[in-house]
């Protein structure tokens, strides 16, 4: 008899003693893959989560810092759950993902910051200006919708770049990239504005460390030796070749480290660059760079109501409302030269001085009052119902979007009140600081200077000559409503000097404020003019209650308002009787006075733009950054719509059974049909579209070879049954018979037999019936796509019709 196969018999190898495999090994297998595969995606979350807490620090509480810490764990989270998921398809999800935790901090960001209006606007408005407000706005930051946007996709985008390489293309320091990017972005932002971020760049840097660590598998208990079962020669090459790899690692990152260390090392104690510096802060029109040029339009229309006022004060405040504040004089118009910065509802405090502070707060609604300026009492601490920009050099307000009667804001300031036991004996601050409110313009009158220096020759401290002005202003000059407006040189020496009779020595409150002003600086005052209203409680404030004052500030005091009207009901006496020239100057009959007053008054000149160097590439760069963010969103989309069509196609022509995948087939050429501008019916049988099929794809290989100067021609079309067919070419001229006819395309007439059969015998076709479908559809819509012009064969694979398309 012949013996049979040998029988194998396995046998249970006796575990070594003490060494017995728990039954669960391979749980614990899974347990211990799971733990090595956490430390890179807590890595990622924790640099990722570092860059907001750094930005954080420029901003008035933690919101930003807990919103993009919640990106970070999102982007992370969401990378780690789609990993079975195709890689093209995690983006999309991720994106919507994101779009969902944007819209929900945008909302408590506006939540947060009282914004008014409702949430479509504000994010619209957050989204055109995110950039430009993140780099405008003052320090602190109020973490509202524009202030956070961008940071919170930068951080979702960063999570997400960096966990795809490094979880799914194994790319772990890659993949720490993005991150760094974010962080060393932040760290650009932040700029000078905080401390160094000593303990958040360590924590940076273990978190950097320990991902890398744990993704190093080569010196883990167990790991397969990559050498393992390669020939002795072999395995001592291929160990050698990574010695010399490690070795020039080493050696290149000991090399820069030499190189770079000395220069970072220099650069430490350096200041950071400011990149705020590069973006134009908001501007304003010359009307609010210059509102003193208002006052004689406001006093001409005295009943006009600008503004409603409550007020919400200690007993005997002064119950001044301040509109601007102009520092800077060039001999022909006062202006504010400010440089506004956009501010959340909480203002920056200015350096306070030894008065008492009063608190003020006031809801002011805005009536018939325009432009851009935002009145509000000295010096204002919190605006609340309205997006304001501040300069706190002057303490000036603007509303960037423009004031609208009805507009209705709270305004909370301290208020200073000076000391004036300390007038009396204070100085006045000289030095770069303060040469801004100490600058004579050149072309002073004569007049003008004679006179500042009779006033300061009898009164040396700095008070003492601030109340002579104040004095004389007062006692020689009539204020009326009717003067006209401006305050250049030749205004003011008129004003001063001008006879009585022909309109000399009367004007408005702008004339008194800016002769004090001038007058001061020629006496080493530092002066400014103030332009505001005096409230008469509470109620609306009206055009009459507009006026401008001179200030002055002292050592130690801080700014000083004077008063340098005439009281009412008083008559003022001649300035001859006071103001006498000296004896080296000309007689006053030889001096020719002028006998009419001036016919225009000089322009105001706007702001001039800073020295080139000062705006920095602030344009250039962020057109760069929009334009590169635009390019990535659309290259987003594109790949998603390309991706979904692949689906699609693969979807129609391998699921379900042979009739579904036949009629998967036939959509996928009445699509085509359609991309291609020639839709069918659906009154049409199958052999009728076959026929239109084959027309279309003769009219676009017709197209594509004929001069594109001809007048258009049609194919003559053979079908099977030899009849040429010139249905719907009526028209066409006689180029219709040169045509060539169409006989070697797909043979979409056999796949029309065959969706017959699906229709009018159910469960007759089989596998090999759906293949050939298949591969027909596939011919005609890859011969119908080649047909098309170049441009159009670009745009056929993203096209998102056959996405929505009903059959």
């Amino acid at each position: 008899m012949g013996r049979g196969p040998p029988v194998v018999t396995t046998q249970a190898r006796p575990a070594a003693s003490g060494s017995a495999a728990p039954p669960d090994d391979g749980r614990g297998a899974t347990v211990r893959r799971g733990l090595r595969a956490v430390p890179v995606p807590v890595a990622l979350v924790v640099m990722t989560a570092l860059a907001g807490v750094v930005l954080g620090r420029v901003y008035a509480d933690d919101l930003l810092t807990r919103l993009m810490l919640g990106a970070a764990v999102g982007s992370v989270l969401v990378s780690v759950a789609a990993r079975r998921l195709p890689s093209w398809l995690v983006a999309p999800v991720s994106v919507a993902a994101m779009a969902g935790w944007t819209a929900f901090s945008l909302h408590l960001a506006a939540r947060h910051a009282d914004l008014p209006g409702s949430f479509g606007p504000i994010v619209a408005d957050a989204a055109r200006n995110g950039i430009p407000r993140l780099l405008t706005a003052m320090i602190p930051v109020e973490p509202a919708p524009d202030t956070v946007l961008v940071p919170l996709v930068a951080a979702w985008l960063a999570g997400l770049t960096g966990a795809e390489v490094a979880l799914r293309a194994g790319r772990t320091l890659l993949g720490f990239l993005p991150p760094t990017l974010l962080y060393a972005g932040a760290l650009y932002v932040v700029g000078p504005n905080a401390d160094p971020a000593t303990w958040p760049s360590v924590a940076f840097a273990g978190a950097v460390a320990l991902g890398l660590a744990a993704s190093d598998r080569r010196g883990a208990p167990g790991a397969a030796d990559p050498t393992a079962g390669l020939a002795p020669s072999v395995r001592a090459a291929v160990r050698a070749r990574l010695v010399a790899g490690t070795a020039l690692g080493l050696a290149v990152v000991v090399g820069l480290a030499a190189l770079l260390g000395p220069l970072l090392a220099a650069r430490v104690d350096d200041r950071p660059v400011d990149p705020r510096r590069y973006v134009e802060p908001p501007r304003v029109e010359s009307l609010d760079e210059n509102p003193l040029i208002r006052i004689s339009g406001w006093a001409l229309n005295p009943e006009q109501e600008l503004l409603d006022v409550t007020t919400r004060a200690p007993a005997g405040a002064e119950s001044r409302i301040r509109l601007a504040v102009l520092s800077d004089y060039d001999g022909v118009t006062w202006r504010v030269g400010a440089t506004y910065r956009n501010a959340g509802r909480i203002l920056p405090a200015t350096t306070s001085h030894t008065g008492p502070v009063e608190t003020v707060q006031q809801e002011i609604t805005v009536a018939g009052l325009t432009g851009r300026l935002l009145p509000a009492v000295a010096t204002p601490r919190e605006v609340t119902g309205a997006r304001v920009a501040y300069d706190p050099a002057t303490g000036t307000l603007i509303r960037p979007e423009g004031l609208s009667p009805g507009l209705r804001y709270t305004v909370t300031s301290a208020r200073e009140r000076p000391d004036a036991n300390l007038l009396a004996t204070a100085d006045v601050p000289a030095g770069a600081e303060v040469a801004r409110v100490l600058r004579v313009a050149d072309g002073t009158p004569e007049p003008l200077r004679k006179l500042a220096g009779q006033l300061a020759e009898d009164n040396g401290a700095p008070y003492a000559r601030a109340a002579a002005i104040e004095q004389f202003l007062a006692e020689h000059y009539r204020v009326v409503a009717d003067a006209p407006s401006g305050h250049a040189y030749p205004n003011l020496n008129f004003f001063l000097f001008g006879p009585r009779g022909g309109g000399g020595q009367r004007g408005t409150s702008e004339q008194f404020a800016a002769a004090f002003a001038v007058l001061g600086r020629l006496t080493g005052l530092p002066t400014r003019v103030v332009v505001g209203f005096e409230s008469r409680g509470d109620g609306p404030v009206r055009a009459a209650d507009a006026f401008a004052w001179p200030e002055v500030l002292f050592s130690g005091v801080g700014w000083v308002p004077f008063d340098p009207l005439p009281r009412p009901d008083t008559e003022p006496r001649p300035v001859e009787e006071d103001f006498r020239p000296t004896p080296d100057d000309p007689p006053p009959s030889e001096v020719p006075e002028p006998t009419v007053e001036p016919t225009a008054t000089p322009p105001a000149v706007a702001a001039a733009d800073g020295p080139a160097g000062d705006r920095g590439v602030s344009t250039p760069v962020l057109v760069a950054v929009a334009v590169a963010g635009l390019l990535l969103l659309v290259g987003a989309a594109l790949a998603t719509l390309a991706g979904m069509r692949r689906a699609q196609a693969r979807a129609r022509r391998e699921r379900g059974d042979p009739g579904e995948r036949i009629a998967g087939a036939w959509r996928e050429v009445t699509d085509a049909l359609r991309l291609a501008g020639r839709p069918v019916g659906g009154d049409l049988a199958a052999t009728e579209v076959a026929r239109h099929a084959r027309r279309t794809l003769a009219d676009a290989r017709a197209t594509t070879t004929a001069d594109r100067t001809a007048p258009p021609t049609a194919p003559a079309i053979v079908d099977r049954t030899g009849e040429t067919d010139h249905a719907g070419y009526a028209g066409y001229g006689p180029a219709v018979a040169t045509a060539p006819a169409m006989v070697d395309g797909p043979d979409v007439d056999e796949l029309a037999v065959l969706l017959n059969q699906v229709a009018f015998a159910p469960g007759s076709a089989t596998p090999a019936h759906a293949d050939k479908a298949t591969a027909l559809a596939e011919q005609y819509v890859a011969a119908l796509r080649a047909a098309r012009p170049r441009w159009r064969r670009l745009l056929w694979s993203v096209h998102p019709g056959p996405l929505r398309w009903r059959p």
